[in-house]
């Protein structure tokens, strides 16, 4: 049988001594993407890490999860590798989504790394038929900077040929932080549009943006 989130938190998070302090008492905090006038700006989220507990980050997870359900989080993309749910607190993270009935889309992508250009793709796709369905779709990694920041901007892109690479790294910034997207994922994103267009010529597709 499986545990609810609460008592997958309490066994699996809070066996060490580290784990306790006080949980973090303020509420996830979820920066909506604006994305209009193509989406709903109120569709897309990105926070960091729901019930993250390392070092001084004290996140509980039952809270976290209820958060997200009552914004109305519908599908999550976890960008986090297995080894680190692990190693922040949360191993049994994804089956607490798939509990309350949140999909998931788990693509694991280390940290500090980007997708390669296959992948990237393809969360993009599954991106674009969540928000084209009208579903409320969040995006987290550990910080929320650094992948989730990438993916939104990589969205930003294929959604607008007038957008700029800077002009989305701006744009996200102005919403997560100057912390977001920092040195390779930067140089990603310049060369994003030249690699999407390369990828899909080897499928024979054609590369398919919203603004006219």
């Amino acid at each position: 049988m499986v545990k609810p989130p609460c008592a997958m938190q309490a066994g699996d998070c809070d066996s060490s001594d580290e784990d306790t302090a006080e949980d973090d008492p303020t509420p996830l905090s979820i920066s909506w993407l604006p994305l209009s006038p193509v989406y709903s700006s109120e569709f897309l989220g990105i926070s960091s890490l729901p019930g993250c507990r390392f070092k001084d980050i004290r996140r509980n997870l039952q809270k976290d999860i209820e958060e997200l359900k009552k914004h109305g989080t519908q599908d999550m993309f976890v960008l986090c590798t297995r080894g680190e749910l692990l190693r922040y607190r949360v191993p049994n993270l994804i089956e607490a989504y798939q509990e309350q009935e949140i999909c998931v889309h788990h693509y694991p992508i280390p940290d500090g790394d980007v997708p390669d250009i296959a992948m990237c793709c393809k969360i993009l796709e599954e991106l674009r038929s969540c928000l084209e369905s009208n579903r409320k779709t969040v995006i987290h990694c550990f910080g929320g900077l650094g992948r989730s920041c990438l993916v939104a901007a990589c969205l930003l892109l294929q959604l607008s040929d007038a957008l700029t690479p800077q002009q989305v790294i701006d744009n996200v910034r102005s919403l997560r932080g100057s912390g977001a997207i920092q040195t390779i994922k930067y140089n990603f994103l310049h060369d994003f549009r030249e690699k999407l267009t390369a990828h899909l010529a080897t499928k024979g597709t054609a590369l398919r943006s919203v603004s006219r």
